[in-house]
């Protein structure tokens, strides 16, 4: 009788977290805040990307909700990317 075999799934790696400049947000990013954790759904800018920059995200596990958030363009920002993609 042989061993028993070992799983075969592959769990995926934990997201990493950078810091990055709101211009540099990217769909799929993550940002979590005292309200929960919420998916970048369109990052876009307001006033010619000078002031300030916006984005469009979605609560996870609750599509329903959206919210826009806006940063300084000089400020950085936690987000948490897949690992693998650029940033």
């Amino acid at each position: 009788m042989g061993k028993p075999r070992k799983s075969t799934k592959r769990n995926q790696a934990p997201q990493a977290e950078h810091r990055v400049f709101p211009m540099e947000v990217q769909i799929g990013d993550r940002l979590v805040n005292e309200t929960g954790e919420w998916e970048v759904v369109a990052p876009f800018t307001a006033a010619a990307g000078k002031n300030a920059r916006m984005s469009r995200f979605r609560k996870v596990g609750q599509r329903q909700f959206t919210d826009l958030k806006s940063w300084g363009a000089q400020e950085r920002i936690s987000v948490r990317r897949a690992p693998g993609e650029r940033g």
